[in-house]
């Protein structure tokens, strides 16, 4: 039985990160400002898989962590998105959100320990990132709609992350090994991703 549950969550994640997500955002106009957000990091393999392995460290973190780092990551998101409301140009967006593919996906596969601010310090500020690029390509929806959102969108992601975190728990004593094989999928998506063969 662990057999096939270690199979399924490893094919999961080759499944997520083979696929090919639309191409478009929901337009506000029809589908409305929340829909649009809510959509946006659905949208993008670089957001869903930053967004899960936020949700699968914070698991591996334990303790407060569980909720702290989501709870970080979606704050400092809300902040970058306000950024980008005001117009102000921050430099490196799409490197940056990358980078936090890359960076959180090692993070996973390495098994790195570290104190909860310190993870809360890191998926803050790559989330500033992700929020700004959200805000970047909001179009004529309301914003505080928009916001609402992409920030319900990205919990989901976060959820998608713990539920694999717990479910590779019943693996039992192989259950470190499934995350950090998933931790190790997750960075080289984010590599192809970089260098364009995703």
């Amino acid at each position: 039985m662990t057999k096939k549950i270690s199979t399924a969550v490893i094919a999961g994640l080759g499944a997520l990160a083979l696929a090919t997500p639309a191409a478009a955002h929901l337009d506000p106009a029809q589908h409305g400002s929340v829909a649009a957000g809510f959509s946006h990091p659905l949208f993008g393999l670089d957001h869903i898989l930053a967004m899960v392995a936020v949700g699968l460290w914070a698991l591996m973190l334990g303790g407060r962590a569980l909720w702290a780092v989501p709870s970080a990551f979606a704050v400092m998101m809300a902040v970058g998105f306000g950024l980008a409301g005001t117009g102000f140009a921050l430099p490196m967006v799409e490197p940056m959100i990358l980078a936090s593919v890359m960076v959180l996906g090692l993070v996973i596969a390495l098994a790195a320990r570290m104190s909860t601010s310190a993870g809360m310090a890191i998926v803050g500020l790559f989330a500033v990132f992700h929020g700004y690029a959200h805000g970047g390509e909001m179009g004529a929806a309301t914003p505080m709609g928009y916001m609402l959102g992409f920030l319900a969108g990205t919990a989901l992601l976060h959820g998608a992350g713990l539920a694999l975190g717990f479910g590779a728990a019943r693996l039992g004593a192989r259950h470190a090994l499934v995350q950090r094989i998933a931790g190790g999928a997750v960075a080289m998506a984010g590599a192809g991703l970089a260098f364009g063969a995703l």
